[in-house]
């Protein structure tokens, strides 16, 4: 059963506790481009408290140079070092766990932001941002010719997704028995500034359902992410604890890798998923309305 945080003291306890805080962004820091009341203040409380911060994003659309440039816009201190993404994990995969061979390809749908991480990590990639693949002209399988290079194709999220790069990537898929098949993360939706949208598992769907498998996903809460984390960062499990939005996503990553979770109420998950005869199975450690809430401490 989840503790729900309430007072000064709930709080305070919560802060001797945990030496490391891994913050999920959008639905926790902020939605879209407008930053949550209160973040500003906890984070810098944290930092002076000496307190380690990471923080651990699914959204694909952004590197971490570019996820630099948003906190730095919104005026949140944060260092390239401190952001993992799974743009970033999805890089790391393909160049550090399955070690791609230089003279192979991936077949990206997604954004800017994934190809940065893919070219940060020596991958070559194709599709993505190509204006030639960004197009709503009808396809032809007959215009179409297979790069035998191409090793993987990795979808994330991709706000220009057409059915030229569906065909594509289900070509590379089905037509070599050995190409990869990788998700940056598989989240339904993600909270804009303005309300839920699709996600890049929504993405992805449509191939997933077209060839009757799953991708690996790179995200959280795969197993992945965390390698990734654990590869750059050193931290103690226990004293370390997971502050997110999502209960399938960010609670479960935490759960998977031996952290404390939060659950924060300004996102995805609301009261009722968490509460009642219909509640979810995944159960955070604590539940708060906001990361503000923690300002209930007096320093």
């Amino acid at each position: 059963m989840s503790v729900r945080l309430t007072s000064a003291q709930d709080y305070a306890s919560l802060l001797d506790r945990y030496d490391t805080w891994m913050f999920d962004c959008d639905g926790v820091l902020w939605h879209g481009d407008r930053l949550i009341d209160g973040v500003v203040e906890v984070l810098g409380m944290l930092r002076r408290k000496n307190k380690k911060i990471l923080f651990v994003t699914n959204n694909a659309t952004k590197s971490r140079k570019s996820y630099k440039g948003k906190f730095d816009q919104l005026g949140v201190e944060a260092h390239v070092d401190e952001i993992y993404g799974s743009a970033y994990a999805a890089a790391v995969y393909l160049s550090t766990v399955i070690k791609l061979p230089k003279e192979k390809k991936v077949y990206v749908i997604g954004q800017a932001g994934l190809e940065e991480e893919l070219h940060e990590e020596g991958i070559a990639f194709l599709g993505g941002t190509d204006p030639a693949d960004c197009t709503l002209a009808p396809f032809s399988l007959s215009d179409f010719t297979l790069d035998p290079d191409v090793a993987a194709v990795v979808c994330g999220l991709d706000t220009q997704i057409n059915y030229t790069k569906l065909s594509k990537a289900f070509q590379y898929l089905t037509r070599n028995p050995e190409c990869l098949f990788i998700a940056t993360n598989e989240d339904s939706t993600y909270p804009s500034a303005d309300g839920l949208l699709p996600g890049a598992g929504s993405i992805s769907a449509p191939l997933r359902f077209a060839l009757g498998k799953d991708p690996v996903c790179t995200g959280k809460p795969s197993r992945t992410m965390l390698d990734c984390i654990n590869a750059k960062v050193h931290y103690n499990p226990e004293r370390t604890i997971m502050v997110g939005d999502r209960l399938n996503t960010d609670i479960l990553f935490g759960q998977g890798g031996g952290l404390a979770t939060l659950l924060v109420l300004t996102g995805i998950t609301s009261e009722s998923d968490i509460t009642g005869p219909n509640a979810s199975p995944i159960v955070p450690d604590y539940v708060t309305n906001s990361l503000a809430d923690i300002c209930a401490v007096t320093e």
